[in-house]
């Protein structure tokens, strides 16, 4: 099965994502400060507590990341499912609770001189959109630096966004609602439908009508790259739109940043260890055991944004923790990339090029 994981890299804009996010963290801060009536312009566009300039973008976000998922691979789950089951249940049963039990920990006891409680629950709240939400599709460029199976891969995005549909808002209702932060069901729902549901649907069809009409190939290699920077030139804007609402707390506590990093951090390297070992104690081959750590570790943050807004506001904290999310997760994930390439001997020595041979059975 043809993938476009199997010929990309990341890119520049990629690799410098988190240079890029503090220079919008600049330019917005610099907005709100001195041009406060942008903000205020586009904060006037509003339905349902949601702010249609920051839909419209995160739909420019989230629909070239939908092109790329082929659910016509979901029919390969049956071949090798301990990989799934293993991304499955960390993803699912594993990550959004220690996101929570680890920003619970630092936000409410490490650092609990530092930020206020009422400040340190809204932050919470963000941490735990980030924990619920693995990522689409950044891990295709994780599992192609770390040698992963493309195939595979695909099938573990592609039955993800499944999941998401039925698990993101019990699972955040849940968490939330143990944080003492009253969300509405109605809310939830309406942001899965817009930012995640629409856009899948979207995707689908448009993959389906393209390939159809113009076949496999011409969208693999010349459809999907008319939008390689469509994604973070969207996201770009809407952290400056963000920033612009977010200046004047930031002003107030700029150590906060930093302090919202660290359990971000290590929840990263937590989940992906669990992953990659547990791959490794199942036997599975390195190029499945990468991706299941790095699909995990690495987060949907474009979803857990959208959300973030709709749900508490541009000027909300919440929104603000999210927005660390992007900002650390580049050069985390790098660091892990480098790690799993250099421990491929942990693995079986004839498996490690399994790459080429499950590829055959796909």
């Amino acid at each position: 099965m043809n993938t476009k994981s199997e010929n990309i890299g990341i890119g520049f804009f990629q690799k410098y994502l988190s240079i890029w996010v503090i220079l919008c963290m600049v330019a917005g801060i610099l907005i709100g400060k001195f041009l406060p009536g942008i903000p205020a312009f586009f904060g006037r566009f509003e339905y349902a507590n949601i702010s249609l300039p920051t839909a419209i973008l995160i739909w420019v976000m989230i629909y070239p990341m939908m092109l790329k998922v082929d659910f016509q691979s979901i029919k390969n789950v049956g071949k090798n499912p301990k990989g799934l089951y293993i991304t499955w249940i960390t993803n699912w049963f594993i990550k959004p609770f220690t996101m929570f039990a680890i920003g619970s920990f630092f936000l409410y006891v490490v650092f609990k001189n530092i930020i206020p409680a009422d400040l340190g629950k809204q932050y919470l709240a963000g941490m735990v959109l980030l924990g619920a939400a693995p990522c689409t599709a950044m891990v295709f460029v994780w599992s192609t630096l770390t040698k992963g199976d493309p195939a595979y891969t695909v099938i573990q995005v592609a039955t993800n966004d499944l999941i998401i549909l039925v698990a993101f808002v019990p699972i955040v209702k849940f968490l939330l609602g143990i944080s003492n932060v009253t969300v509405p069901w109605d809310t939830l729902v309406l942001s899965v439908l817009l930012f995640v549901v629409i856009p899948l649907a979207g995707g689908f069809l448009t993959r389906v009508t393209v390939i159809k009409n113009k076949g496999v190939d011409y969208f693999e290699n010349i459809f999907l790259h008319k939008f390689d920077q469509v994604t973070i030139i969207g996201l770009l804007l809407t952290l400056i739109l963000l920033f612009s609402f977010q200046g004047q707390t930031i002003l107030r506590n700029p150590l906060h940043i930093v302090l919202i990093a660290i359990p971000l951090i290590i929840q990263t390297f937590l989940i992906f260890f669990i992953a990659y070992f547990a791959c490794r104690w199942a036997k599975l081959p390195y190029s499945i055991a990468a991706p299941a750590g790095m699909i995990g570790a690495s987060n949907f943050f474009e979803l857990a944004v959208a959300v973030a807004i709709a749900l508490f506001g541009m000027d909300s904290p919440a929104a603000l923790a999210t927005t660390v999310g992007v900002l650390t997760e580049v050069p985390t994930m790098l660091i892990l990339v480098n790690i799993a390439n250099n421990t491929q001997h942990w693995f079986p020595a004839l498996e490690i090029n399994s790459k080429k041979t499950s590829e055959k059975s796909y």
